[in-house]
């Protein structure tokens, strides 16, 4: 939200709640410059592109997700969600407007259950007003299946044409899946199955090796910085694709991190880790940076103060049980940090191709009612989600709703590794690619040479595995070459 302030020469930006759109700005000597997006900030004359320390520490120790308020890039940031500022001639001036207050719990569990049972239902409700035909994503997860049904509903009830659905795949997944404790089944059971019981026309899109491999330059062209490889790239074929039918989606996005579905909620290595539980490879991180920087960052010592920094904001209450309070600074780092990301990559995949993505689980009443709701009522039966699926058991087939979380489905084709392991083997052939500039030489090409195995834990969340590091490091060397920034150390 941005305007002006009529004969008072004052300029209003404000943030939404969690971020979904993005909202950049820099001052220097003759005012301030604002935009949606990095590159329209550096389109300016005389702003220049720099990285130092605190952007390194982002980048490798943080990325791809960030701290809110702050950019790879130094001296420009970002409006922070829930921020509003004001800039007129004293300058700039910046104030929160909303935040998390943790508050007793009262309600019963049926009285939980209806009360949820509402926001659930008016958030969905308040994202179908549109100009345009709505589709949605479906995966067959319960979070896209809830959206769906209740959409369905919606056009059913109103006479309208039946909704149209859209999941994406890959070439020969179903050959090479490999179930893991992230990714437990592939979707395409279940998509026939909500297809088959609402009101609804499915339609399928199948992404190949090589567009994925070559759409990484895109992905990162639209975030403007290395990001999430081709968990970016697949979903910015995928909106590329459903936008020659469609203009507006609604996407179970940020239900997992609201409802407590990760399973970094229930892992005790992971709880145990002291750190974000998403990005526990902390010294696999200090290992990739070159030698010379690394002498002189310390990620470890950056992120611990990123993590310390924002825990302290948590307040636990003294009624809080040890699950409770344990959950609670969880929820607290997951949807101000990861949640951010994925919101990030959602709006900037989407929007590069001119297409609208609503989040509709990413509603600030829904969120802060369930930040207060105890973990024993929000894991019921100690379940992932266990609220969501109880209060859901009248609405979708039980399969739906005890099927186990999977993620964003990614590419399980043996090909997709041999591409990025091609890509980034020609990269470090070149003794003169940016990317020797900034990583350990020797260390990458042991990760080459070991299939990404050297890297022995994820780089980010659930998916970015081996094959994602290289495509990552891929993107890295893109960057460089691409944005040039000077790097300050």
């Amino acid at each position: 939200m941005l305007f002006g302030i009529l004969g008072t020469q004052e300029l209003f930006m404000a943030r939404d709640h969690f971020g979904i759109k993005p909202l950049f700005y820099t001052e220097f000597d003759q005012g301030l410059i604002f935009a949606s997006e990095l590159k329209a900030i550096f389109e300016y004359p005389g702003i220049e592109k720099i990285v130092d320390k605190q952007g390194i520490s982002e980048l490798f120790g943080i990325g791809p997700s960030h701290t809110p308020g702050f950019t790879i890039y130094k001296n420009i940031y970002e409006i922070k969600p829930a921020h509003f500022a004001i800039y007129n001639n004293s300058g700039l001036h910046i104030e929160r407007y909303w935040k998390f207050q943790s508050k007793p719990h009262l309600e019963t569990f049926p009285e939980t259950c209806e009360h949820l049972s509402y926001l659930v239902k008016d958030a969905i409700s308040r994202q179908l007003v549109s100009d345009m035909p709505i589709c949605t994503f479906l995966s067959g997860g319960l979070d896209s299946s809830i959206i769906t049904k209740f959409t369905s509903d919606y056009l059913k009830e109103n006479g309208l044409e039946p909704l149209d659905t859209y999941s994406v795949d890959y070439v020969d997944n179903d050959k090479n899946f490999v179930k893991s404790d992230f990714q437990p089944n592939s979707d395409n059971y279940y998509i026939d199955l909500m297809n088959s019981c609402t009101y609804s026309k499915h339609h399928k899109v199948v992404l190949d090796t090589p567009e994925l491999a070559k759409a990484l330059e895109n992905a990162m062209i639209a975030r403007d910085m290395p990001g999430m490889a081709d968990v970016d790239s697949s979903l910015y074929l995928f909106c590329k694709e459903v936008k020659k039918e469609k203009t507006v989606s609604l996407m179970g996005e940020c239900a997992d991190e609201i409802f407590g579905g990760y399973p970094w909620f229930f892992r005790e290595d992971a709880l145990d880790s002291g750190t974000f539980p998403w990005s526990i490879a902390i010294s696999e991180r200090q290992q990739i940076l070159n030698p010379d920087i690394s002498n002189k960052i310390d990620l470890k010592e950056y992120i611990d103060f990123r993590y310390n920094e924002s825990l302290s904001n948590v307040e636990i209450l003294d009624c809080d049980s040890f699950d409770t309070a344990e959950k609670r600074r969880i929820s607290y780092l997951t949807i101000n940090w990861f949640m951010q990301t994925l919101l990030d990559r959602v709006d900037r995949m989407s929007m590069s191709n001119g297409f609208e993505v609503r989040v509709p689980f990413c509603d600030y009443r829904l969120a802060e009612y369930m930040y207060n709701v105890p973990w024993e009522m929000k894991a019921y039966k100690n379940r992932e989600k266990g609220l969501l699926r109880y209060i859901m058991k009248d609405y979708l087939p039980d399969e739906i709703v005890t099927r186990k979380k999977s993620p964003y489905p990614k590419t399980h084709n043996p090909t997709y590794l041999k591409a990025v392991k091609q890509m980034l083997t020609n990269i470090m052939k070149n003794i003169n690619s940016p990317i020797n500039l900034l990583l350990n030489r020797d260390y990458i090409i042991n990760i080459l040479n070991t299939d990404g195995k050297a890297f022995s834990r994820p780089w980010f969340g659930q998916l970015m595995t081996g094959p994602q590091l290289m495509a990552y490091l891929c993107q890295v060397n893109m960057w460089l070459e691409m944005y040039q920034p000077k790097i300050e150390i």
